[in-house]
């Protein structure tokens, strides 16, 4: 029997990774009844096969809990790496000379392959190779298109098919691989609601993601290279929402970076009304231990008061020991801060100015007005989800509860910063937008009798980007009678 779920008492999002640790379907619902608003699908692990069950699961909460779900493949992006070794694993020496090379024999502590032809064009000397997540830096001395030599200058252990990073320079590389085009259309195939683009560098890399995806899910840009951080404007104009992937991020620039540069992405992002998903080891503790650090909790804490739209688990809820008292921890960390009388002052911190537009006005206009009316609840009647995205990104004090007749639009939602949507049929006119207004309110548990809320709409209905309708209604609490 379906239940309908009241919304969250918090405003930010919550997003968790599935994995081993969590990818049936009782355990999917426990994380889902324990906070998690929305799952990522990590296409980098497992075969298609075993995300179809997992996509079935999630989609089965909107039977048992009467709410959209939201659904979000990671792509895996052009991960480099480097060939294998004949005993498998190595040390390298400070000091030592070290050579990269196309050669497709076993390696050793003088060389191995490195099968990304890109890399070697693209280099110049003095740049550095991160290897295994940055534990070891490598110094390009000279190369050619067949050898790269550098001098090791943070050595120790290396084993067969580490990561590679090059911070220091633009690699020509397509930021979709033949994997990623697979994932991709297979995601597509099975109706998730976003895309997210591993590895972008540059705006025209959205490009051909975007074509492939043809509308049938919103794209979702990783800023996780220095050379994305120089374009960023660009590449937030590009693309539908941003992910501060702090795990690369962290890797080619020194990690005292990161901090400033996550504030900027969630300014950026917010100021162009991209919802925006902090991510990475943000409980990272929580992979083994049931309880989190106090500096993890304090940084899931900065992320929210920054207003970012999601904070997200990846490990700690995929593959864990404690994935749904992880998620548990995150919605708890979420509703404390949001009870703290200073949330809002902070969150409103970063000044978002509305784009000379109808929309954007009365967007701004509906915080305004819901904050001098102690309304309890913004509705807004929208198809496409401008509206909704716009009224978010003015962070009102108030929940908004979004009307949408367009399941994938209700889906697509399930990210953005205090948004409770729900899928239901159009209105027709006026009358009928203030009547559906209550009993919604009333059904969805946002407002009783004697409350008021303010309702945005777009007269002619059924006309996306219309929107130019705000006003004021007033629950009498008997809206449902006859309604069931």
């Amino acid at each position: 029997m379906t239940r309908a779920i009241s919304p969250r008492s918090r405003k930010v999002r919550v997003l968790a990774t599935l994995g081993p640790a969590s990818n049936t379907p009782e355990m999917i619902a426990a994380l889902f009844e324990a906070g998690a608003d929305a799952f990522r699908v990590n296409m980098s692990h497992g075969d298609q096969e075993s995300k179809i069950p997992m996509i079935a699961a999630i989609r089965g909460l909107e039977k048992k809990f009467g709410r959209p779900t939201t659904i979000l493949a990671d792509l895996q992006g052009p991960k480099l790496r480097v060939g294998r070794f004949a005993g498998g694993r190595v040390v390298l020496e400070n000091g030592a000379t070290f050579v990269l090379d196309r050669d497709a024999a076993p390696g050793d502590e003088t060389r191995v392959q490195l099968p990304h032809r890109e890399i070697f064009a693209a280099l110049e000397p003095g740049a550095r190779l991160l290897l295994d997540d940055g534990k070891l830096v490598l110094r390009v001395l000279e190369h050619d298109p067949d050898r790269i030599v550098t001098i090791v200058e943070v050595g120790g252990p290396l084993s067969d098919s580490k990561g590679l990073n090059v911070p220091d320079v633009v690699v020509p590389m397509a930021a979709l691989t033949a994997k990623d085009r697979s994932d991709l259309a297979f995601a597509c195939e099975q109706g998730v609601d976003w895309i997210a683009l591993s590895f972008v560098q540059r705006p025209e890399d959205l490009a051909e993601a975007r074509r492939l995806i043809g509308g049938k899910a919103a794209l979702l840009a990783k800023i996780e290279k220095p050379a994305a951080i120089e374009r960023l404007e660009e590449i937030v104009e590009m693309c539908d929402g941003v992910m501060v992937a702090r795990g690369d991020l962290g890797v080619e620039l020194p990690p005292q970076s990161v901090p400033p540069l996550q504030k900027r992405i969630v300014e950026v992002s917010r100021r162009m009304g991209r919802p925006v998903v902090v991510a990475t080891q943000m409980l990272e503790s929580m992979i083994k231990s049931p309880t989190p650090t106090r500096a993890e909790v304090s940084d899931v804490a900065t992320a929210i008061y920054d207003g970012a739209d999601a904070i997200m688990l990846s490990a700690e809820s995929a593959a864990g020991d404690w994935p749904i008292e992880s998620v548990a921890m995150m919605n708890a960390i979420g509703e404390a801060v949001e009870r703290d009388p200073m949330h809002g002052d902070r969150v409103h911190f970063t000044e978002m100015r509305p784009d000379p537009t109808t929309a954007d006005a009365l967007a701004e206009a509906a915080k305004n007005i819901a904050r001098t009316v102690s309304a309890k609840a913004i509705i807004c009647f929208t198809t496409s989800g401008s509206t909704a995205r716009r009224v978010a990104r003015e962070r009102p004090s108030v929940p908004l509860l979004v009307l949408t007749p367009k399941l994938e639009t209700a889906r697509r939602l399930g990210i953005l910063w205090g948004v409770h949507a729900a899928h239901t049929r159009d209105v027709e006119s006026f009358e009928e937008m203030v009547a559906k207004s209550k009993r919604m309110a009333l059904r969805h548990r946002i407002a009783v009798a004697g409350d008021s809320v303010v309702v945005m709409a777009g007269v002619p209905f059924r006309t996306p980007g219309s929107t130019n309708v705000l006003h004021v209604v007033r629950l009498v609490g008997d809206e449902l009678k006859g309604y069931g």
